[in-house]
């Protein structure tokens, strides 16, 4: 089996108006596009796609038309009070949220108050709503399982916002594209090539880099500013290559050297870490300084949550300082979670996936571990049971969400 996937193009920077343009220009339809923004209760706009020619190349672009005067100011609480009260699907619903929980986390960290507390001034005009629901929506309509992104152009310069004149590319967008380790490069353009809203749709969406694929549609979304050369964002869209893997991210490797922690302090803070959001903890022996043994705690954190992580190690052991990796590259096997019932209840199953026919899976412990104490059985006993029931297809439908990738 492959998957759908969508790889953006960056040549001339990203605007939310561009992504969309780009995905209606490769074959997203726009009347359901219309169909399921309309599901919002936002009004005041109208929605049109208008196909240009820039520099002998065509495209469209898409503009969004507010009709009212003013909008209301938004919060996120607002932003979330929205998306909740809509028709639309679960998956087009988290996935627009996240990202404005991300813009909201960066302008709170920038202007120094609170996620709820921050107003978006410009990210919450309806362009922008329109923007990032749709990206969502259209992920869901053509089934994109994975988004990928070449290295994002910067310009230089200033630009006019409400907070007056500030540098490009914009605190928001850097703040954005830093959280994920994105890649740049820098661009001729002396002014704002990529937005905030682009960029919270990048960090959300897509490892960046150019994946091997069999493209099936190419599409050119316009922007609104004039270069000389094409203002467009490229989207390419297909299905992979035959990785056996479904997708790419980025990790961070937080680590520090201890040489008079106990057993058991260590122990915590790895129970400590994974309550943080670690992905993974271990420990390693050491010979240190003064030929003491010592050891080595290791741990992956994604970027986002690499500074709480790392906090718990400060605040956990005794060591003064930790060491922070650059963004690492990871490559994630796909992966499903199962649900196998037992004769003595359920138990979850963690399937993996390689070129989209599973390979491996593997009872979750603790599950089994339960079982195994109510029961007093063996706990060999309730994995080989589990295993057979998985040999015979015993499994219920997929559970998503129960496995963090690690």
């Amino acid at each position: 089996m492959t998957e759908r996937i969508l790889y953006l193009d960056l040549f001339s920077g990203a605007s939310g108006d561009m992504l969309l343009g780009a995905l209606v220009d490769a074959g997203l339809s726009l009347e359901l596009l219309r169909a399921q923004l309309g599901k919002l209760d936002l009004g005041g706009y109208e929605l049109e796609a208008e196909v240009q020619l820039r520099h002998g190349i065509a495209g469209t672009k898409v503009h969004v038309h507010e009709l009212a005067q003013a909008h209301p100011a938004r919060h996120l609480a607002d932003v979330r009070d929205l998306l909740a009260a809509s028709p639309l699907s679960s998956r087009v619903r988290d996935a627009s949220l996240a990202v404005f929980e991300r813009l909201a986390r960066v302008e709170a960290h920038i202007h120094g108050t609170s996620p709820d507390l921050v107003h978006f001034h410009e990210i919450s005009a309806v362009d922008s709503l329109v923007d990032i629901v749709g990206f969502a929506i259209a992920m869901e309509a053509l089934e994109v399982a994975s988004v990928y992104s070449s290295p994002v152009p910067l310009g230089s310069g200033t630009i006019t916002v409400s907070h007056g004149v500030i540098p490009v590319p914009a605190p928001a967008t850097l703040a954005l594209l830093a959280e994920v380790g994105a890649p740049t490069v820098p661009h001729q353009a002396q002014t704002e090539i990529v937005t905030p809203t682009a960029a919270a749709i990048l960090a959300q969406y897509a490892a960046f880099r150019r994946p091997a694929m069999h493209v099936r549609a190419v599409g050119y979304g316009f922007g609104t500013k004039e270069f000389a050369w094409p203002n467009a964002l490229r989207v390419w869209l297909g299905e992979d290559g035959g990785r056996a893997w479904a997708k790419s991210d980025h990790v961070i490797r937080i680590e520090c050297t201890l040489d008079d922690t106990t057993g058991e302090a260590l122990g915590y803070a790895m129970e400590r870490l994974f309550e943080a959001g670690a992905l993974d903890v271990w420990f390693a022996p050491v010979q240190m300084k003064k030929n003491r043994p010592g050891t080595v705690l290791s741990v992956l954190a994604r970027p986002e949550e690499a500074e709480t992580v790392a906090q718990v190690v400060l605040r956990e052991t005794s060591t003064l300082g930790v060491r922070l990796s650059p963004p690492l590259e990871r490559t994630v096997a796909a992966r499903t979670v199962l649900t196998v019932e037992t004769p003595w209840g359920p138990v979850r199953v963690k399937e993996k996936r390689l070129g989209g026919e599973s390979v491996s899976a593997s009872p979750e412990y603790e599950d089994c571990a339960l079982i195994a104490r109510q029961q007093s059985i063996p706990l060999a006993q309730v994995v080989a049971t589990v295993m057979r029931l998985v040999e015979v297809g015993g499994s219920s439908s997929p559970v998503p969400g129960l496995d963090r990738g690690r």
